[in-house]
């Protein structure tokens, strides 16, 4: 890779990055009233989505990935970094021509009728447009922005530089930023190849095979590509659009919530890249779940610790979450395990009095993140993805039917599990404990 582009790209990310203490300055002095530590926190997060927007699809896939990780961020940067789910600016249809003229054969281009301009979606490495075969049915085409690799490619070999310049500094060494930007390289490199996602749909697939209700887009394989997916139209209104949501709501609320668990307790394979964005229901109560390109699976060894710790969670065991989160935190750096101990307790503790389905859980998980973050206590990414999708889960439920109960959903499935879990992996520390 040219080192002259590499050095003009590392001068225009040094730009944008080191424009944004200027911007929150500006937006400081601009303002009439004095402004709340939340509504700081917000404008930082909003701050950081815009700038990121600016540098492009890695930049972008990093903000969405960071804003999915409470136990990294304040609340009022995740809040912020929110927008970057759907709100990425469209290529114009000649890009969008000129990828299925490399992707597809004259024989493929002759099977599609008409291609809209216009994109159904437009997300940081690829966008969706509607399509019509020259049969008369209706598709959509999941295209991939032709500058998506080579501009990943290019700021990964950057963030790896970076990343061990920075880890050379003692303080930062716990954060561990070599091994992260490495996943982060993974996971962008699993985006990119649409061969993988068309994988990741059959196997879904295959879990959900005897589930009513719940469905993934049937692929259509004559047109897919590494660069291209053809795929049937998903039926319904995304569950950003509720007001439009017809049928009976709490049968989808208990559906979607469902769903998830069987994902989470029963096949140890998730959706990781999961938002309402990512979901269409349907007015006869049929649920489709689309973007399968990011998807984790559960270590059989991790499944047990997983198990106890949400165990734990719901039993509202102080005691027992410090221990699990400490034992198989990657990284910790607090020197004080009693108060870190007595920390989460007394978290949970607030929690005593209040029916789980009463509580907002985002909320919930938003403040233990905050007490890990703060003596430094890092969560285990598969963790992470799995706590996100029981938040969107829960949240979308919530909304659908506010008496839905995530928690008394997920009984039958954690006592199945923990059944049939096979023993999991050693901790990766002891609890230091005083004499």
């Amino acid at each position: 890779m040219p080192s002259v582009r590499l050095f003009a790209r590392s001068l225009a990310i040094a730009f944008v990055l080191g424009a944004l203490p200027l911007r929150y300055l500006a937006w400081l002095l601009t303002r009439e009233d004095v402004p709340s530590a939340d509504e700081r926190e917000l404008a930082q997060g909003r701050l950081l989505a815009s700038g990121l927007e600016r540098l492009g699809a890695t930049y972008v896939k990093l903000g969405q990935i960071l804003g999915s990780r409470p136990d990294l961020l304040p609340p009022g940067w995740v809040k912020g970094l929110a927008r970057l789910q759907d709100r990425v600016e469209p290529i114009p249809m000649t890009e969008i021509e000129g990828v299925l003229q490399r992707a597809w054969s004259k024989e493929q281009r002759a099977l599609v009728a008409s291609i809209d301009p216009k994109p159904l979606a437009a997300a940081s490495v690829a966008q969706v447009h509607l399509a019509r075969l020259a049969t008369g049915e209706e598709i959509v085409l999941k295209i991939q922005r032709p500058d998506a690799r080579p501009q990943i490619e290019r700021d990964l070999v950057l963030m790896r530089l970076g990343a061990r310049a920075i880890d050379l500094v003692p303080t930062v060494e716990l954060l561990s930023l070599p091994g992260a930007v490495e996943r982060f390289g993974d996971a962008l490199s699993q985006q990119l190849d649409f061969e993988h996602e068309r994988e990741n749909n059959r196997r879904f697939t295959a879990n959900f095979k005897r589930v009513r209700g719940v469905r993934f887009p049937v692929v259509i394989d004559a047109l897919s590509t590494g660069t291209v997916l053809a795929m049937e139209r998903a039926p319904g209104v995304k569950a950003t659009d509720l007001d439009q949501v017809g049928g009976d709501r709490h049968e989808l609320a208990e559906r979607g919530g469902r769903t998830i668990l069987k994902m989470v307790f029963e096949d140890g394979f998730v959706h990781a890249d999961l938002h309402p964005g990512n979901i269409f229901l349907a007015a006869d109560g049929t649920m489709t779940l689309l973007d399968l390109g990011l998807a984790t699976e559960i270590p059989e060894d991790m499944r047990r610790p997983w198990l106890d710790t949400f165990s734990a969670l719901a039993a509202r065991d102080g005691k027992r979450c410090a221990e699990l989160f400490y034992e198989y935190a990657p990284t910790v750096g607090t020197s004080d395990y009693a108060t870190y101990e007595r920390d989460v307790a007394l978290y949970l503790e607030r929690l005593y009095g209040a029916r789980l389905a009463d509580v907002e859980v985002s909320a919930v998980v938003s403040g233990m993140m905050n007490v890990l973050r703060q003596h430094r206590v890092q969560i285990d990414p598969v963790f992470t993805v799995v706590n996100v999708a029981l938040l969107v889960a829960e949240g979308l439920g919530k909304q659908l039917d506010p008496s839905v109960d995530l928690v008394l959903l997920a009984v039958p499935f954690l006592l199945a599990a923990q059944l049939t879990a096979p023993p999991g992996r050693p901790p990766r520390r002891t609890i230091p404990r005083s004499e």
